[in-house]
């Protein structure tokens, strides 16, 4: 693993990786969005380090499942391989999933740590921390549905995704991500937990989707919660 300075730097452009195939999945829709919290994403408090391009995090976060194919915009690390993310919720989610996409190539991580109500943090205190739950990620392009330990994940107000390396083996210092999303129940103070089965700005063209099917994401999957 590298350990170069993380700094900020703002002048770098994001790489384009399009996909060759498409197929049309017109039930995509339903079960994607069943349980999806991206309305109660907080995207002005999202805060993303070493990355390449500012605010290319929050872009991608703010992608809709819509748009889950899309590489023009994505994460890329900037001084090492390693990507840090936190992401606010705009009130206390019982967290079901995370949603990643990254590529068939060495610049995909390998590795996710999420912790969870720890605001601030930096990379030494995300490598020292046994966070909440860690994933071995997969070497793909689909779409990949990580289940959480619910039990730990019941009172999620701010979640930090970070990924400390990729399938490089060190010989490649760049991480990308082209897609990020969350699954859960979102509880506002005082009523019982809202299950959200709709993004922002949904409209019928949404149901003529092009991609994986969501119902076989399972495929190839390799995100494994460990202890």
């Amino acid at each position: 693993m590298s350990h170069h300075c993380h700094d900020e730097h703002h002048d770098h452009s994001g790489h384009s990786h399009g996909d060759g195939a498409e197929h049309d999945h017109s039930d995509d829709i339903t079960p994607a969005l069943q349980f999806s919290l991206y309305q109660h994403i907080d995207f002005d408090k999202i805060v993303t380090l070493n990355e390449a391009t500012y605010g290319s995090g929050k872009a991608v976060i703010k992608k809709t499942w819509a748009e889950r194919l899309d590489t023009e915009v994505e994460i890329e690390s900037d001084a090492d391989e390693q990507l840090l993310v936190g992401v606010p919720f705009t009130g206390q989610v019982k967290l079901h999933s995370i949603l990643i996409r990254t590529s068939d190539s060495d610049s995909a991580p390998q590795t996710l740590k999420a912790i969870i109500n720890r605001e601030g943090i930096d990379f030494s205190t995300a490598e020292d921390l046994e966070g909440t739950q860690t994933f071995e990620l997969s070497r793909t392009s689909e779409v990949q549905e990580l289940p959480v330990r619910r039990a730990r994940f019941s009172s999620v107000r701010h979640l930090t995704l970070f990924f400390p390396d990729n399938f490089s083996e060190g010989e490649e210092d760049v991480t990308r991500i082209s897609y990020l999303g969350f699954k859960g129940e979102w509880m506002q103070l005082g009523r019982a937990p809202q299950n959200i089965i709709y993004e922002a700005a949904a409209n019928p063209a949404d149901h003529a989707l092009k991609g994986t099917n969501v119902n076989q994401m399972g495929s190839g999957i390799g995100g494994r919660g460990n202890n």
